[in-house]
């Protein structure tokens, strides 16, 4: 597709977003009950902080949903209201671990409420905003005092806004999350997903780029009304043996304290209970990353893969790494997967466009990297990957606009100007090529090989 084309296709997407993003914050914004938002504060035995999470009340005798891992290991779990007061939850109604969610009972009185939507009505590029605590403010939320003074805004929720990527399957093929742009950031576990009605439509479950997903609000309907009661201090007791609180845990000391020794044994342990657990080996691979241990980590990410060959992330990963080592077929044949699973997955796209650029493929590369573009315009890699496709093609014009994106959005690669270089020497345009080293000089000031070809311009 001819730049033009692309910028035009870009600039349209962009305006329809922006719009949409506008609207959103003038009208539905400041309508959102976040009375009914509550932050949660997980505390040990002791008192001391575990983690904070969100929830929000959906009935108004005190009946609030969060995350089930958002109250793992706690002896306590205090709700702060949105006026500042603080109550204890009282008990547990109901608890989902493989899904991930629960019910929990606050104290007798009445609480102000959210309204719940219908998951099942949502289609692609809908738009959603998430709510939600970031727990790196939890010394100022600890202080939380309500609307009315006049105190720091990060003691208030967040308010994130976006569309709805997809509805697939992630590591379980049983049921779906909701795929969304609207970011999810640490703390926002539990928080309310809605959609443009400001009707909840779903969970903020996993966080990350490209991949926030939401619990679809439908899986929690069933059990609104449940009366039967457990206490944190049962649940504390039944999750020493259960395979989904050591996964849990697991992930807390990996992606939270980022002790990916405690975290192994963690998911070791859920897997000597459950040996066909997708997430446990996703994420083992995932701390064996961490640590540089290659080999096993690859080992993990194709089990995950084998356990469930559609599994979107686990795949990606096994791509990543096949692409690393140079075998490429096999990272064409991971990303492939991953977008059979997942179309709109904008990093795969964007991956698999590097790959195909690898193996002299970059007819078929191109539109992969637009659409990565066309979901995420601020990918400053999905750019730079562009502009190798034209450089392979060699259509100099297109790649040096994509090359200019690039490092508009972030992605200013030493690599793409001396891609640049190379091919304006061949066509003999010195004067831009000499640019070119006096760019990579500015980034690079030691560049040796810069310095060396740039006194031959000197001469």
């Amino acid at each position: 597709m001819p730049y033009f084309k692309i910028k035009n296709t870009l600039v349209l997407f962009l305006v329809f977003w922006a719009t949409l993003a506008f609207f959103a914050h003038s009208t539905h914004a400041t309508s959102v009950n976040k009375s009914a938002v509550v932050l949660l504060i997980a505390k040990d035995s002791a008192g001391e902080i575990l983690g904070t999470g969100t929830g929000f009340v959906v009935k108004p005798e005190g009946v609030l949903v969060t995350n089930y891992h958002v109250l793992l290991d706690a002896a306590a779990i205090e709700a702060i209201m949105f006026n500042g007061d603080r109550v204890q939850v009282k008990s547990i109604l109901k608890v989902d671990r493989t899904k991930d969610f629960a019910l929990l009972q606050l104290p007798k009185g009445t609480y102000s409420t959210l309204e719940i939507g219908d998951s099942s009505k949502l289609e692609n590029f809908n738009f959603l905003s998430a709510l939600g605590f970031l727990s790196e403010n939890i010394n100022s939320l600890e202080r939380f005092s309500g609307p009315n003074k006049k105190n720091n805004q990060k003691e208030k929720a967040v308010q994130t806004f976006g569309f709805v990527l997809g509805i697939h399957p992630q590591a379980q093929p049983d049921f779906p999350f909701i795929y969304t742009t609207a970011s999810f950031g640490p703390g926002f576990s539990g928080g309310p997903v809605v959609n443009k009605k400001n009707q909840v439509i779903g969970i903020a479950t996993v966080e990350g780029r490209s991949i926030n997903l939401a619990l679809p609000i439908n899986f929690i309907k069933p059990f609104l009304d449940t009366k039967t009661r457990m206490s944190l201090n049962d649940l504390l007791k039944e999750d020493k043996t259960s395979k989904e609180a050591h996964y849990y845990r697991g992930n807390y000391y990996l992606y939270v304290k980022g002790d990916t020794d405690r975290a192994i044994t963690e998911f070791q342990s859920a897997l000597k209970l459950d040996d066909s657990s997708v997430l446990a080996h996703y994420d083992l691979g995932a701390a064996y990353q961490s640590q540089g241990l290659t080999n096993q980590a690859i080992q993990e990410y194709e089990k995950a893969t084998v356990l469930n060959p559609f599994f979107p992330e686990g795949n990606s990963n096994l791509g990543g790494y096949y692409f690393r080592t140079q075998k490429y077929d096999m990272a064409v044949k991971h990303f492939k997967q991953a977008i059979e699973a997942y179309p709109n997955f904008i990093q795969a796209h964007s991956n698999l466009g590097a790959v195909l650029n690898k193996l002299n493929r970059s007819k078929e590369a191109i539109p992969h990297l637009e659409k990565a573009i066309q979901l995420d315009p601020e990918f400053g890699v999905a750019y730079f990957n562009l502009g190798n496709a034209y450089i392979n093609q060699g259509n100099l014009v297109e790649a040096r606009k994509a090359y200019d994106l690039a490092a508009i959005k972030g992605a200013n690669f030493l690599s793409m100007h001396w891609k640049l270089y190379d091919m304006y020497i061949r066509q003999e345009k010195r004067l831009e090529a000499k640019q070119e080293l006096e760019i990579i000089l500015q980034i690079e000031p030691e560049n040796l090989e810069a310095k060396k070809q740039m006194k031959g311009f000197l001469r």
